[in-house]
């Protein structure tokens, strides 16, 4: 079994209309080439800054899931909504809602870790001034199987991919909005690790770098093989990549290196 994944590396503007245009017509042409499973980057809806999320941030009911909804439904596919600012009960979530081919939401992924850091002579964010985390792992059943979607910094804790790949996920998508400075030194390095380790496809999706923009996303979105080779990847700009997702291929893997089925988790505990 086999389908066409499609990864919309979308340039995200100050006007929230101009980017859920931006967004339909990137889901439609993605549609039109065979995509069966759709997904946007992360915050698509919205410039990437803090100073924004709140302003921008709407509820499940907002136009946001509703266009998002519908387009899922009309063109009969699997979308992965990237991530938005969501608002519930006056927290504001970095939330991505999932939909199934009826327009249905099968899952909503808020990020789990928020992305706290101070680099040196590179970049320091707090997304915690904003933004609440989530707290629960998100795996999703479709008719391909089971799909994992994380958000940009939960993919650099190793225990939540694995956790997916046991709950039976045979592909995780990622919308991550890197640093120019982060992406750099770990983006190819990390999607590739989560891949090969958990013996899945590992998808990540980022926004397209909008050099006058407010936030500089790395941008080279990729889709990467139970094997760690990349079968799809772009560069800055934006852009749509295409790769086919095989499940015989992913269980072929796994029957010639078994390294989940020789898991100790026995004597994987810490020492006190």
């Amino acid at each position: 079994m086999s389908f066409k994944l499609g990864l919309c590396q979308m340039r995200v503007k100050t006007d929230k209309a101009v980017n859920l245009a931006k967004g339909e017509a990137m889901i439609r042409e993605a549609a039109h080439r065979g995509a069966q499973v759709i997904s946007l980057p992360e915050i698509f809806n919205c410039p990437y800054s803090g100073k924004f999320f709140r302003d921008y941030a709407e509820d499940q009911s907002g136009p946001t899931v509703a266009l998002l909804s519908s387009l899922a439904k009309e063109l009969s596919i699997y979308l992965i909504g990237g991530s938005m600012p969501e608002i519930a009960e006056d927290l504001i979530y970095n939330t991505s809602f999932i939909f199934d081919r009826k327009g249905n939401i099968i899952g909503k992924h808020r990020k789990i870790h928020l992305f706290d850091i101070d680099v040196k002579e590179g970049i320091s964010m707090k997304e915690s001034d904003t933004l609440s985390a989530g707290d629960h792992m998100t795996v999703v059943d479709t008719e391909y199987g089971k799909i994992g979607v994380a958000i940009c910094y939960d993919v650099r804790f190793p225990e939540l991919i694995r956790n997916m790949a046991l709950d039976g996920a045979n592909l995780v998508i990622l919308p991550a909005a890197f640093t120019f400075i982060t992406g750099v030194a770990h983006w190819d390095l990390t999607m590739r690790a989560r891949a090969v380790d958990n013996q899945i496809y590992f998808a990540a999706v980022s926004p397209a770098r909008d050099q006058d923009g407010h936030y500089q996303a790395y941008g080279h979105s990729c889709i990467v093989t139970p094997w760690g080779e990349f079968c799809a990847k772009t560069d800055f700009r934006e852009s749509i990549i295409y790769g086919d997702i095989d499940i015989d291929y992913l269980n072929s893997v796994r029957d010639q290196l078994p390294l989940l089925q020789h898991r100790r988790p026995d004597i994987y505990r810490r020492s006190k």
